[in-house]
């Protein structure tokens, strides 16, 4: 039995869009291409970032191999060692990880795709990939003479040289992976024992549904879901502003610190179950999503499990001393994403609620210490006046008399980040958030009667 590899189609697959803006870019600068750009270029790669492959669009590209007759090949060479330089920064973040995955797996990792082999070649040297298998352009003493040499790569034609290729290389098809978001790529992913859509088309979307092929997206962690494109969570944020919550007023100090692009966590005290809606306020502000560790009791809750699933959160099953959210949430933030940590883990009840000193769990810590991402600590003050535990829903007709919500962001938090400083370093991060409340949140009082029922669930 030969080893097992994992085929990777090219565009709108490990790229969210279109290599050929960059690759005629390149060939522009080398002298290959006339200089301005042909009539229509810009929206044909354009619906090709929009709907993908359709019939009309691969066959003018086939005819284009044609208009290359003349070119010189040396010159393409150095085109497409400059896009591809280009191309790297441009693969999807989960994508490179998926790559790293198959690679620890022991499989060999393949880019299959219609793209010229002149730029795929080089870009699959960059990538560190094991095989690249694309479509060759014939020449003559070094100049393209307008033919294909071999196989076109697309559809059948891609089919037949992932076969060819597989077995060169003594590769089993049947423990094989493929990925590709294309209609036309069927036949490769039929080949393979593990077929898996990516970023699809509007037509492998049915063919995925109907033929129960796995869906992801590269461009956010697994398992989360996308709709038209667009993540659940940003529809959601989109719609979601302060102005529509007329029944809480919002005091937002200290987003500033939180940075637009890279992986952070953002660690926060847990008060209320309204704390979500304002960590997503700052989110909204941000113009960025989050991935919250949630615990699995909201997954197991009817309608709202679907929602937190839609939602993309992580879910945190503490009795079954699993790793696998810790592992989730360090693949987020490799990737680039927030994640969202509530280190107490769960609302504290009665005289506990009113301790002016937060204990949080060593998660916080020990998720800092395995990505190396920085913990931005955030406080939150009153979102239990807008919905107490012993309330089932948010008390929204407080209108006339909206409690406010403070939320306040601090900057990053110093840590040791070694696993014996794991409790030292939760201190440190529980101690920032408390800094961030008001000072009525850092005196020992004795709560009310009143107040106590609120702390526990109705």
């Amino acid at each position: 039995m030969g080893q097992a590899a994992a085929f990777f189609d090219l565009d709108r697959t490990l790229l969210a869009g279109a290599s050929g803006p960059i690759v005629s870019e390149a060939l522009r600068e080398v002298g290959v291409m006339p200089a301005n750009k042909i009539p229509g270029e810009g929206l044909l790669f354009g619906i090709f970032d929009l709907i993908g492959e359709t019939r009309p669009s691969m066959m003018l590209a086939k005819q284009g191999v044609k208009l290359s007759a003349g070119w010189d090949a040396a010159a393409v060479n150095r085109a497409g060692a400059l896009a591809a330089q280009r191309l790297v920064p441009q693969i999807q973040p989960f994508g490179l990880q998926l790559l790293e995955e198959h690679r620890s797996a022991g499989r060999l990792v393949v880019m299959a795709t219609t793209s010229p082999a002149s730029v795929c070649e080089p870009l699959g040297d960059l990538l560190g990939l094991d095989g690249v298998i694309s479509t060759h352009y014939g020449d003559d003493d070094g100049v393209y003479n307008g033919t294909v040499d071999g196989h076109y790569v697309w559809g059948k034609g891609k089919r037949a040289a992932v076969e060819e290729w597989a077995e060169e290389h003594d590769v089993d098809l049947a423990e094989s992976y493929a990925y590709s978001d294309s209609y036309y790529d069927q036949p490769m992913l039929s080949a393979v024992g593990h077929p898996v859509v990516v970023n699809p088309d509007p037509r492998m979307r049915v063919v995925a549904t109907v033929k129960g092929w796995p869906v992801r997206y590269l461009d956010v962690p697994r398992g989360v879901p996308k709709v038209g494109g667009v993540e659940p969570q940003q529809a959601v944020l989109a719609m979601v502003q302060p102005e529509l919550i007329p029944y809480a007023r919002f005091e937002f100090t200290g987003v500033d610190h939180l940075p637009d692009d890279g992986g952070c966590i953002i660690a926060a005290n847990h008060r209320s179950y309204f704390d979500i809606v304002a960590i997503g306020l700052v989110m909204q502000e941000l113009g960025r999503p989050a991935r919250f560790l949630a615990k699995k009791e909201l997954f197991d809750a009817p309608v709202v499990g679907q929602l937190v699933r839609a939602m993309g959160a992580i879910e945190v099953d503490r009795g079954s001393g699993s790793s696998n959210p810790l592992d989730q949430a360090v693949e987020a933030l490799e990737g680039g994403e927030v994640v969202v940590i509530l280190p107490e883990g769960t609302i504290p009840r009665g005289e506990e609620f009113f301790n002016p000193k937060l204990v949080g769990r060593t998660g916080v810590a020990r998720l800092a210490r395995e990505s190396g991402a920085d913990v931005y600590p955030l406080g939150l003050w009153g979102t239990e006046n807008v919905w107490p535990r012993n309330s089932k829903v948010p008390l929204m007709w407080n209108v006339l008399d909206a409690p406010t919500v403070e939320v306040a962001v601090g900057g990053p938090v110093e840590l040791k980040r070694s696993s014996r400083s794991d409790n030292a370093d939760t201190k440190r991060v529980m101690t920032a958030i408390t800094g961030l409340l008001p000072a009525e949140a850092r005196k020992r009082r004795k709560p009310t009667e009143a107040e106590l029922a609120r702390t526990f669930p109705s």
